[in-house]
């Protein structure tokens, strides 16, 4: 059995998984103020807490599955992702750089797994972003999330962009497919990866970007999307959250796991390497 609050990973905990209500899971990410997305952070934080929750909520959900009549209150699940809690500035202000460009397999193997686990996963993820910025690998995670809550950026700015091509990074075909997926228009499209524009929480709801927008801190986007979980969780007790979302994101899927680069023999090794 879990016990919670889980933090992760074990002697350098980066981000913590609470469990404050039955059908409820909060995700606070906590690696130094702005929560880069590391290969720690993911693949021995966020990876392991995915699985915790799941584990939780398929064993409630069989329990709803076996007497409905009898377990009602079982099989309902929400799960909210947030940034540090103790500020209101940053969710994730996207990939540690630097460090993920010296492993040619940081997005194959670390990245886009991530995305595909939050994209279909059972229950029902809601996002939470904190006050004031939220970019690149940070917007691109929250895109393959449910929901997105956000401040109103009516106390401090607060901006989403998909930056990329301000600094020169290309797009990988993930975060691609995701965006072609969820935001359909082509002129949205081009505004969002070709232009790198930065949307105010406003343009970003009118844009279909963002779900809600929140007056306040984090605190209080938080607790919006908790009053959403409760409203939505009830979604998870058919068991079929996941799978409706894998049809539904098919083709996000299959260009995760097309490999379109070129054969090469030392991405390989690099890949053994850290398998092994």
């Amino acid at each position: 059995m879990t016990r919670y609050p889980l933090s992760l990973p074990a002697g350098n905990p980066l981000i913590t998984l609470s469990h404050p209500k039955k059908s409820l899971w909060v995700i606070e990410l906590h690696n130094g103020q702005d929560s880069l997305l590391t290969h720690e952070l993911i693949n021995q934080g966020l990876k392991p807490a995915l699985n915790a929750v799941e584990k939780t909520w398929r064993e409630s959900w069989r329990l709803h599955n076996k007497d409905q009549q009898a377990n009602k209150d079982e099989g309902k699940g929400t799960l909210i992702v947030v940034g540090r809690k103790d500020q209101d500035k940053f969710f994730s202000n996207g990939l540690d750089f630097a460090n993920s460009q010296e492993d040619p397999n940081f997005i194959r193997l670390t990245f886009d797994p991530l995305l595909e686990r939050i994209l279909t996963f059972p229950s029902d993820p809601h996002y939470c972003c904190n006050q004031r910025t939220l970019f690149c690998g940070g917007l691109m995670l929250s895109m393959a999330c449910d929901y997105r809550v956000v401040t109103d950026g009516s106390k401090r700015n607060c901006w989403l962009s998909m930056n990329e091509v301000h600094v020169g990074i290309s797009l990988p075909p993930s975060g691609a497919a995701i965006l072609r997926s969820k935001f359909g228009p082509g002129l949205l499209k081009r505004k969002i990866a070709l232009e790198g524009h930065r949307f105010t929480p406003q343009e970003a709801q009118e844009a279909g970007i963002v779900d809600y927008i929140v007056n306040g801190g984090t605190a209080a986007v938080l607790a919006r999307a908790e009053e959403l979980a409760d409203q939505w969780s009830v979604n998870a007790q058919g068991g079929v959250w996941g799978t409706i979302k894998t049809e539904l994101y098919r083709d996000v899927l299959e260009t995760i796991h097309k490999d379109a680069r070129p054969p090469n023999h030392l991405h390989d090794d690099a890949a053994a390497k850290a398998r092994l």
